[in-house]
């Protein structure tokens, strides 16, 4: 079992920054790609991005493609989620998930094990 904790999430000013954590712990972490998703009230969980755990091979959704950046430290088995130049449109809870396999790493459907959640608040 894995489990995975996210924090780092907050109410910020339109155009700012957070940065947000998620440490996985539990068995060795093995899974092939750590991914971020994000759900607004009344709306779908949607695919922000992925980083894949031995590469660091990242990917992104057009949305928010030049402001945020995924990283991950391998040693500490942690995955983070740089937001700049945050908007309005950025509200909501963000995920952090493990992704095991499967044929699409934004498909929320091939990731196995999720976080709490962690909600990001931006105001104008």
């Amino acid at each position: 079992q894995v489990q995975l904790v996210e924090s780092g999430g907050g109410l910020v000013q339109a155009g700012g920054s957070l940065r947000l954590s998620c440490a996985a712990s539990g068995r060795t972490f093995s899974a092939r790609a750590m991914g971020w998703f994000r759900q607004a009230p009344g709306k779908e969980r949607e695919f922000v991005a992925y980083i894949t755990w031995s590469y660091g091979t990242s990917y992104y959704a057009d949305s928010v493609k030049g402001r945020f950046t995924i990283s991950r430290d391998i040693a500490k088995n942690t995955g983070y989620l740089q937001m700049n130049s945050l908007k309005l449109e950025d509200t909501a809870v963000y995920y952090c998930a493990a992704f095991a396999g499967g044929s699409s790493l934004i498909n929320p459907a091939n990731y196995d094990y999720w976080g709490q959640g962690t909600q990001v608040t931006v105001s104008s």
